[in-house]
């Protein structure tokens, strides 16, 4: 199985994409994670955004946070419908969560904000 990155161009940059998602978006909060989401039909893929800010912890939590929402995402890309915008905000609780643990939650919330394709399996994790 071919190894997909998750490249910039697939990622949010601009604070006024960020804010689009939430003046326009749903959002659904979890215990260790906030997932936004809106639909942009002028995208011929999604494009994500993670927001970590000081309240989680310090620069080395707050980047291994986002480095395991990275790879949480990069993993399910496959199963992420087209033409949505997805914003994932850490909660102060996700530094203490295990992998598994933020895995699971975004899993949950992306189902709940119909963002993932309704045939996907429930685990892919055959990296």
């Amino acid at each position: 199985m071919k190894m997909q990155s998750l490249g910039r161009e697939k990622r949010l940059g601009r604070p006024a994409e960020f804010a689009e998602v939430q003046r326009n978006g749903i959002s659904n909060r979890g215990s260790l994670l906030i997932v936004g989401s809106k639909v942009a039909p002028q995208e011929e893929g999604f494009r994500v955004g993670f927001v970590t800010s000081k309240r989680v912890g310090g620069a080395v939590v707050r980047n291994r946070i986002r480095r395991r929402l990275r790879e949480i995402v990069r993993r399910h890309q496959d199963q992420v419908l087209p033409g949505v915008w997805i914003v994932t905000i850490a909660r102060a609780a996700a530094a203490r969560a295990s992998y598994g643990a933020l895995e699971d939650e975004w899993l949950r919330l992306a189902r709940r904000a119909s963002i993932l394709a309704p045939d996907a399996p429930a685990d892919q994790n055959s990296d």
